[in-house]
């Protein structure tokens, strides 16, 4: 019993995250024609107010985001085309990173460095962690086998850390940047303020909910490896 409480509680602590974070978004993503403008449109107003002309706002697939080396708010079509209270938050939100990226904001220039660090990382990672059970094999050496393991696992695990030490930034870009733009433009129709709150939360804690979907990959790793 005791084993099956820390499955349903580790379940939880991984799965609940991202399960609020997609049910928020998916709750104000209607009516779907609430505002006037599109996500879109609107990040084109407050990056121009914001005196950012020259940073771009695309369409992707790849979640919605602010790319500092390509200075580009990128939204997903939802939100990139949408009317409805989530996609105009967020859509802020990302731009509120690009004002971050405007001011010189530390932690976002720390952030964005190890990302560079940590996509090859996790790559690497992976496939030492494949190379692992082989070089037990080959070398018939455990501690061999054990380095690639541990060093497969840190590598893996540098995602992890990047998106831990992302949330202080979200929860600023969200509250320090995003929310006071919306406001003071007054583009926020009167009562969805504490709404728009709640999707700038959810926004922020995205990276977090990736992180722990990291760990949990990383859990997977560990039990094939012990086969």
């Amino acid at each position: 019993m005791l084993y099956v409480a820390i499955i349903i509680i580790v379940a939880a602590l991984i799965y609940g995250p991202s399960y609020w974070i997609r049910h928020t978004l998916e709750k104000y993503s209607y009516p779907k024609d609430r505002y006037p403008g599109t996500g879109a449109e609107l990040a084109r107003i407050l990056l121009d107010w914001a005196k950012l002309q020259s940073v771009k706002v695309e369409v992707t697939e790849q979640g919605d985001h602010y790319d500092p080396v390509a200075k580009a708010v990128r939204l997903m079509p939802d939100k990139f085309n949408g009317r409805s209270l989530t996609a105009i938050t967020v859509a802020a939100h990302e731009v509120g990173h690009a004002v971050q990226d405007r001011d010189g904001y530390l932690p976002l220039k720390i952030r964005t460095r190890l990302v560079q660090i940590a996509a090859p990382a996790e790559k690497v990672g992976a496939a030492i962690l494949m190379l692992a059970p082989l070089i037990m094999v080959v070398t018939r050496a455990p501690t061999a086998g054990a380095l690639f393991f541990v060093g497969g696992l840190l590598t893996l695990g540098a995602t992890t850390l990047v998106h831990l030490v992302t949330l202080p930034m979200e929860m600023h870009a969200s509250f320090a940047r995003a929310l006071p733009m919306l406001d003071k433009g007054g583009y926020l129709i009167k009562g969805d303020e504490k709404y728009a709150r709640r999707i700038l939360r959810a926004a922020a804690w995205t990276y977090v909910s990736a992180s722990l979907m990291t760990l949990l990959n990383i859990g997977r790793w560990w039990a094939i490896l012990r086969r």
